[in-house]
């Protein structure tokens, strides 16, 4: 049987891909300029609802998201799977593989 798919087994790869593409590491952060939290546009992130598990960019200042990976929020081993496929993927394009 298959070990099970933890928080920090999705946050470990959600943190991989965001060092792989150098976006940022949290989606909000303090901006001491305005005075308030910001969006980190580019940032991945874990997004739950309905039970289940989704990949989100962060895509604007306001907050606003993009689903990376279709199929909306889906059980956590399906969503390390195509999160670890996409990774290879962009680890072979940087490669030169593709």
């Amino acid at each position: 049987m298959a070990d099970r798919i933890t928080e920090s087994d999705l946050k470990g790869l959600c943190d991989r891909l965001n060092r792989l593409t150098n976006s940022p590491m949290v989606p909000y952060a303090f901006d001491p300029v305005k005075d308030k939290h910001c969006a980190q546009i580019g940032n991945y992130h874990i997004s739950h609802a309905y039970g289940g598990v989704c990949l989100h960019r962060m895509c604007n200042d306001g907050g606003g998201v993009q689903t990376v990976l279709m199929g909306g929020h889906v059980p956590k081993r399906e969503l390390y799977e195509r999160m670890y496929a996409f990774i290879r993927g962009i680890e072979s394009a940087k490669d030169g593989a593709l």
